[in-house]
Protein backbone atom coordinates (compact mmCIF):
# COMPACT_ATOMS: atom_id res chain seq x y z
CA UNK A 1 0.00 0.00 0.00
CA UNK A 2 1.31 3.44 -1.00
CA UNK A 3 0.06 6.79 0.25
CA UNK A 4 0.01 10.41 -0.88
CA UNK A 5 -1.27 13.63 0.67
CA UNK A 6 -3.45 16.03 -1.31
CA UNK A 7 -3.30 19.83 -1.16
CA UNK A 8 -6.08 19.79 1.48
CA UNK A 9 -3.84 17.81 3.84
CA UNK A 10 -5.80 14.57 3.42
CA UNK A 11 -3.71 11.40 3.23
CA UNK A 12 -4.96 8.78 0.76
CA UNK A 13 -4.03 5.11 0.52
CA UNK A 14 -3.53 3.41 -2.83
CA UNK A 15 -3.96 -0.32 -3.12
CA UNK A 16 -3.84 -2.06 -6.48
CA UNK A 17 -5.29 -5.55 -6.32
CA UNK A 18 -7.73 -7.49 -8.48
CA UNK A 19 -10.71 -5.80 -6.81
CA UNK A 20 -9.25 -2.33 -7.48
CA UNK A 21 -8.44 -3.18 -11.11
CA UNK A 22 -12.06 -4.30 -11.60
CA UNK A 23 -13.37 -1.15 -9.90
CA UNK A 24 -11.34 1.10 -12.21
CA UNK A 25 -12.51 -0.90 -15.25
CA UNK A 26 -16.14 -0.61 -14.14
CA UNK A 27 -16.09 3.08 -13.26
CA UNK A 28 -13.81 4.43 -15.99
CA UNK A 29 -13.49 1.73 -18.64
CA UNK A 30 -9.72 1.97 -18.06
CA UNK A 31 -7.65 -1.19 -17.74
CA UNK A 32 -4.80 -0.68 -15.27
CA UNK A 33 -3.14 -3.78 -16.70
CA UNK A 34 -2.42 -1.80 -19.91
CA UNK A 35 0.47 -0.14 -18.10
CA UNK A 36 2.54 -3.25 -18.75
CA UNK A 37 1.97 -3.56 -22.47
CA UNK A 38 -0.52 -0.93 -23.64
CA UNK A 39 -0.65 2.84 -23.80
CA UNK A 40 -2.03 3.57 -20.34
CA UNK A 41 1.24 4.98 -19.02
CA UNK A 42 1.36 7.57 -21.80
CA UNK A 43 -2.30 8.43 -21.33
CA UNK A 44 -1.84 8.97 -17.57
CA UNK A 45 1.28 11.09 -18.12
CA UNK A 46 -0.40 13.23 -20.78
CA UNK A 47 -3.81 13.67 -19.14
CA UNK A 48 -3.86 14.81 -15.51
CA UNK A 49 -7.67 14.59 -15.45
CA UNK A 50 -7.52 10.89 -16.35
CA UNK A 51 -4.81 10.40 -13.73
CA UNK A 52 -7.02 11.99 -11.06
CA UNK A 53 -10.03 9.94 -12.17
CA UNK A 54 -7.99 6.74 -11.83
CA UNK A 55 -6.68 7.82 -8.44
CA UNK A 56 -10.20 8.60 -7.24
CA UNK A 57 -11.49 5.23 -8.45
CA UNK A 58 -8.69 3.53 -6.52
CA UNK A 59 -9.39 5.64 -3.42
CA UNK A 60 -13.20 5.43 -3.77
CA UNK A 61 -13.87 3.19 -0.75
CA UNK A 62 -11.82 5.56 1.40
CA UNK A 63 -13.45 8.62 -0.20
CA UNK A 64 -16.92 7.18 0.39
CA UNK A 65 -16.08 6.57 4.05
CA UNK A 66 -14.96 10.20 4.35
CA UNK A 67 -17.93 11.51 2.29
CA UNK A 68 -15.50 13.10 -0.21
CA UNK A 69 -16.93 13.46 -3.73
CA UNK A 70 -14.89 13.11 -6.89
CA UNK A 71 -15.10 16.88 -7.36
CA UNK A 72 -13.77 17.54 -3.84
CA UNK A 73 -11.04 14.96 -4.43
CA UNK A 74 -10.10 16.70 -7.68
CA UNK A 75 -9.80 20.09 -5.97
CA UNK A 76 -7.09 18.62 -3.77
CA UNK A 77 -5.05 17.37 -6.73
CA UNK A 78 -2.72 20.06 -8.00
CA UNK A 79 0.98 20.63 -8.69
CA UNK A 80 3.40 18.53 -6.70
CA UNK A 81 0.55 16.48 -5.28
CA UNK A 82 -0.03 15.06 -8.77
CA UNK A 83 3.63 14.07 -8.99
CA UNK A 84 3.51 12.40 -5.58
CA UNK A 85 0.24 10.60 -6.35
CA UNK A 86 1.43 9.46 -9.80
CA UNK A 87 4.66 8.09 -8.29
CA UNK A 88 2.66 6.23 -5.63
CA UNK A 89 0.37 4.81 -8.32
CA UNK A 90 3.30 3.63 -10.46
CA UNK A 91 4.97 1.95 -7.47
CA UNK A 92 1.72 0.28 -6.48
CA UNK A 93 1.13 -0.94 -10.05
CA UNK A 94 4.65 -2.37 -10.23
CA UNK A 95 4.10 -4.21 -6.95
CA UNK A 96 0.88 -5.70 -8.33
CA UNK A 97 2.44 -7.39 -11.37
CA UNK A 98 4.24 -10.72 -11.33
CA UNK A 99 7.98 -10.33 -11.95
CA UNK A 100 7.90 -11.02 -15.74
CA UNK A 101 5.28 -8.33 -16.37
CA UNK A 102 6.92 -6.04 -13.81
CA UNK A 103 10.13 -5.91 -15.85
CA UNK A 104 8.22 -4.98 -19.02
CA UNK A 105 6.20 -2.30 -17.20
CA UNK A 106 9.33 -0.88 -15.62
CA UNK A 107 11.00 -0.66 -19.02
CA UNK A 108 8.02 1.24 -20.45
CA UNK A 109 8.02 3.60 -17.45
CA UNK A 110 11.73 4.29 -17.89
CA UNK A 111 11.18 5.08 -21.57
CA UNK A 112 8.36 7.49 -20.78
CA UNK A 113 10.51 9.19 -18.15
CA UNK A 114 13.26 9.74 -20.74
CA UNK A 115 10.70 11.28 -23.13
CA UNK A 116 9.49 13.65 -20.42
CA UNK A 117 13.05 14.62 -19.48
CA UNK A 118 13.78 15.42 -23.14
CA UNK A 119 10.66 17.61 -23.34
CA UNK A 120 11.72 19.50 -20.21
CA UNK A 121 15.22 19.99 -21.63
CA UNK A 122 13.74 21.40 -24.86
CA UNK A 123 11.50 23.78 -22.90
CA UNK A 124 14.47 25.00 -20.83
CA UNK A 125 16.51 25.54 -23.98
CA UNK A 126 13.66 27.62 -25.42
CA UNK A 127 13.54 29.75 -22.29
CA UNK A 128 17.31 30.27 -22.34
CA UNK A 129 17.16 31.23 -26.02
CA UNK A 130 14.48 33.88 -25.37
CA UNK A 131 16.96 36.70 -25.79
CA UNK A 132 18.03 35.49 -29.25
CA UNK A 133 14.60 35.14 -30.81
CA UNK A 134 14.84 31.34 -30.96
CA UNK A 135 12.22 30.90 -28.24
CA UNK A 136 9.49 32.45 -30.40
CA UNK A 137 10.13 29.85 -33.11
CA UNK A 138 9.97 27.05 -30.52
CA UNK A 139 6.83 28.31 -28.76
CA UNK A 140 4.15 25.62 -28.97
CA UNK A 141 0.98 26.35 -30.94
CA UNK A 142 -1.18 26.14 -27.80
CA UNK A 143 0.53 29.21 -26.39
CA UNK A 144 -1.46 31.36 -28.84
CA UNK A 145 -1.33 35.08 -28.24
CA UNK A 146 -0.44 34.80 -24.56
CA UNK A 147 3.32 34.80 -25.01
CA UNK A 148 5.64 36.02 -22.30
CA UNK A 149 8.97 37.46 -23.32
CA UNK A 150 11.80 38.33 -20.98
CA UNK A 151 11.48 42.01 -20.07
CA UNK A 152 8.22 42.31 -22.00
CA UNK A 153 4.57 42.29 -21.05
CA UNK A 154 2.02 39.52 -20.87
CA UNK A 155 -1.10 39.65 -23.02
CA UNK A 156 -2.65 42.90 -24.24
CA UNK A 157 -2.44 44.87 -21.00
CA UNK A 158 -1.46 48.53 -21.45
CA UNK A 159 1.96 49.65 -20.31
CA UNK A 160 2.16 50.84 -16.72
CA UNK A 161 2.23 54.55 -17.59
CA UNK A 162 -0.82 54.25 -19.85
CA UNK A 163 -2.76 52.41 -17.17
CA UNK A 164 -2.13 55.09 -14.52
CA UNK A 165 -4.22 58.29 -14.92
CA UNK A 166 -2.50 61.66 -14.59
CA UNK A 167 -3.24 63.68 -11.47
Amino acid sequence: MKTFTDSQGRTWSLVVNVSAVKRVRGLLDVDLLDVAGGDLLSRLADDPCLLVDVLFALCKPEADARAVTDEEFGRGMVGGVLDEAAAALMKELLDFFPSAQRARALGRMAGKLKEQQAAVAEALAAIQAAGTGEAQAQTPAWAGEAQLTVGGSFGNSPASAAATPDR
